[in-house]
């Protein structure tokens, strides 16, 4: 089993100060493999915060991202091919159609993708989908607040299963969802 969080559109300090200290106490050293984010990660020392979770970090540029960060990224993992994308460039963004024909291009059972803000998950077209939202519930073009959301992915033998923290009224909702590549 391969434990991934997914998370992005952090974009501190521009719109946030921090990621909320409720999510920080749940991610610690040692217990993640992996992290997948998508990118609008605008400061460096978010950036070694998140490599001091685990060094195999992964991140695709976001439009507000100043470093050389590739624009997508691919995985593999556990009989699964996972691809990464901020979204920004996807028109209209967040389009489920536009979506699938980037998971049909990059060849991926998983799309991670971000810009959006939003928190979403689905299967389409026999993949799935994944949307972490804001880790730290910055405000976006469409919407002056948003959730603060991550994604904790077991990845095992050509499944996810999916649960999703996010920060409801100063409390941490946790959700679970699962998907199964036939």
């Amino acid at each position: 089993m391969t434990l991934i969080l997914v998370v992005g559109d952090m974009h501190i300090p521009q719109s946030a100060a921090d990621i909320p200290a409720k999510f920080r106490r749940l991610l610690v050293p040692g217990k993640i493999n992996q992290i997948l984010c998508t990118g609008n990660l605008t400061d460096r020392a978010t950036h070694d915060y998140l490599r001091n979770i685990t060094p195999a970090v992964h991140v695709a540029r976001g439009a507000f991202d100043d470093r050389a960060f590739p624009v997508s990224h691919r995985v593999e993992e556990q009989g699964l091919r996972l691809g990464l994308v901020n979204g920004h460039l996807m028109v209209p963004n967040g389009d489920v159609d536009t979506l699938a024909a980037t998971a049909r291009l990059m060849d991926v059972d998983v799309l991670v993708t971000g810009n959006t803000h939003r928190f979403e998950a689905y299967e389409e077209q026999g993949r799935f989908f994944i949307n972490p939202g804001s880790i730290t519930g910055a405000c976006s073009a469409l919407d002056a607040q948003s959730v603060p959301s991550f994604v904790l992915m077991e990845v095992k033998l050509r499944q996810v299963v999916a649960y999703v923290y996010q920060l409801v009224n100063d409390e941490v909702v946790v959700d679970r969802i699962e998907y199964n590549k036939e």
